[in-house]
């Protein structure tokens, strides 16, 4: 017998946007969603998990919707509008799923990322529909109160009612440009889970695990776009190191401390062949790029053996791509990898003027470990200090603390 929280797990989000297809409102998809999965509890460990569990799920979950509609004639006279509206803009016709489940995740993925919500709203609707995450476990994933989330939740749900936003696919002159936004939900979900912006864990890894099995899901739809393959290229070949991130007491352990014997083989051979899907058949995608980049990583045996050239010959590649001053910071590390710690600090000052880099933790942490390295150790400690105060999670100002410490030591 299949496990049954495996199948649940895997079957909600395809039923979940079914039946939002299928009746154009999030809230009676949660509902009976909910409802048949409490009916699947009671009977399958009794009856067996049926031979095709989605479609039993989706039978279920719509006769309870044709209940509940049948009770509320003007909450049913609502979803009829709605629906006809979804149906006219999508230019396709019911779908029909008694026998079989059809995957329309793809419509809830670009709902969910739409850009008429608000930034701090998609990433979360995205872990509530998509990943399957009860409110309270997204109010544990966002730091934030149960009860501060469930508004968050329900005004996203409300804006999408409210401003009549499709559950389509976008066309094809509106995929690149909304596509984006659904990959930048994802690596964000992917970034709070490989560094924690707080909190007494440097990894969260079961929200960069979640990031990465939606990606694989956006693989499936969307096997032809290549930036999907780049961005679950970049997450598995960054998500491959995470047994050697942390010592036995959970503390940081920087990239070239690490036990690369620790890496997750599989995981890089999985994501280097994604980064050939990624960068071949057209110009490269910033999330190819980066995937690359990460290649060079986990390729060499160690930091003193990376291809520093060519790494800072692809940070070339990503800042013509994408010119934000976190890019350069990246590239002004490696740079200082390549051409030396000055180099390195020189690149690093011309950045100081960047407001997003101005309390951004890993820009104060790179230019306080560039003026260890230069033996500038009174402005080490300043830069040290500064980064302390930005840092986020114990882990990493248990490291600061312990940098400082050694810059401040007294020398005879």
């Amino acid at each position: 017998m299949r496990d049954v929280e495996a199948v649940f797990r895997e079957e909600r989000g395809r039923l979940l946007a079914a039946l939002v297809r299928r009746f154009g409102d999030l809230d009676l998809a949660e509902e009976v969603t909910s409802d048949a999965i409490e009916a699947a509890l009671k009977h399958w460990p009794v009856d067996g998990v049926p031979p095709k569990p989605g479609a039993w799920l989706m039978t279920t979950a719509r006769r309870k919707a044709v209940d509940r509609l049948r009770r509320d004639q003007a909450y049913a006279a609502r979803l009829a509008i709605l629906q006809v509206e979804a149906e006219r803009a999508a230019h396709v016709p019911p779908a029909d799923a008694h026998d079989d489940l059809p995957d329309e995740r793809l419509q809830l993925f670009f709902t969910c990322a739409h850009p008429a919500l608000p930034a701090e709203d998609r990433g979360a609707l995205t872990l509530r529909c998509l990943a399957g995450l009860t409110t309270p476990e997204v109010a544990r994933a966002y730091l934030v109160p149960v009860q501060t989330m469930a508004k968050r939740i329900v005004r996203a749900k409300k804006k999408i009612r409210e401003a009549r936003i499709p559950f389509r696919v976008p066309g094809a002159d509106e995929l690149p440009e909304r596509l984006s936004g659904v990959l930048q939900v994802i690596y964000s979900i992917f970034t709070e889970g490989y560094a924690a912006s707080s909190g007494p864990d440097l990894q969260r890894l079961d929200l960069a695990e979640e990031a990465i099995r939606l990606a694989r899901i956006l693989r499936r739809l969307l096997p032809a776009e290549r930036e999907v393959a780049g961005l679950l290229a970049l997450m598995l070949l960054v998500h491959a190191r995470r047994d050697a991130r942390t010592g036995p007491d959970g503390e940081l352990v920087l990239l070239d401390e690490q036990d690369r014997g620790r890496w997750d083989r599989a995981m890089i051979e999985e994501g280097e062949g994604l980064v050939v899907a990624a960068l071949t058949g057209g110009a490269p995608g910033r999330y190819g790029v980066q995937a690359a980049i990460a290649a060079l990583h986990d390729e060499a045996a160690s930091v003193e053996t990376t291809d520093w050239p060519q790494v800072v010959d692809l940070y070339d590649v990503l800042l013509a791509l994408d010119p934000s001053p976190v890019v350069a910071l990246n590239r002004a590390a490696a740079v200082a990898m390549r051409d030396g710690p000055e180099a390195g600090l020189s690149l690093l000052d011309e950045l100081a003027g960047e407001p997003r880099l101005r309390d951004y933790h890993p820009y104060l942490l790179a230019r306080a470990d560039l003026l260890h390295r230069l033996g500038r150790l009174p402005e080490a400690a300043v830069a040290y200090r500064a980064a302390l105060e930005a840092a986020g999670s114990e882990p990493e100002r248990a490291h600061l603390r312990r940098r400082l410490a050694i810059v401040e030591e007294p020398r005879g």
